[in-house]
């Protein structure tokens, strides 16, 4: 199974927090982030998005249709977010916008084994591969990517 985890791009302040919607410079990350991605997906994969207004929109940069997942929610935890996702099913290709700190969290339980908190840069993506061979499993970083590491300019 590949897993990306895509953090959400810039959002704007706001203290109704499923409400706050992207920046401008947010857009631009998604935009960046999402066409990077297109080229390197395979035909078939799934992408999820929270009920967050700022995931939907990050999500909507790739693909207009997606599916929105309560289950990853800003508070949501690890082990939901990993229920979520039918983590880890073989063969799918799994890309969920979600919210830190879980993304983090995510990331360092699943390369680690450790519940630490690893920081996810907005608009950043963890592209995350679960693989068996001769019965033992394991679980690689193919990409971490930022929107700056997109552009000449940051």
């Amino acid at each position: 199974m590949d897993l990306i985890l895509w953090r959400h791009a810039e959002a704007e302040d706001g203290s109704d927090d499923l409400a706050r919607r992207l920046t401008r410079k947010g857009q631009q990350q998604a935009h960046l982030m999402a066409a990077w991605l297109r080229v390197r997906l395979p035909r078939e994969f799934t992408l999820l998005a929270s009920e967050a207004r700022r995931s939907q929109q990050t999500a909507a940069f790739l693909m207009k249709s997606y599916e929105v997942v309560p289950e990853i929610n800003p508070d949501a935890s690890p082990e939901s977010v990993l229920t979520a996702v039918k983590w880890p099913q073989p063969g799918k290709t799994v890309v969920l916008v979600g919210h830190q700190p879980y993304l983090g969290r995510l990331a360092a339980q699943l390369m680690s084994g450790q519940p630490d908190l690893w920081s996810v840069k907005k608009g950043a993506i963890w592209w995350l591969n679960h693989r068996e061979r001769g019965g033992i499993a394991s679980v690689r970083l193919k990409v971490m990517m930022t929107p700056g590491m997109l552009t000449s300019s940051e």
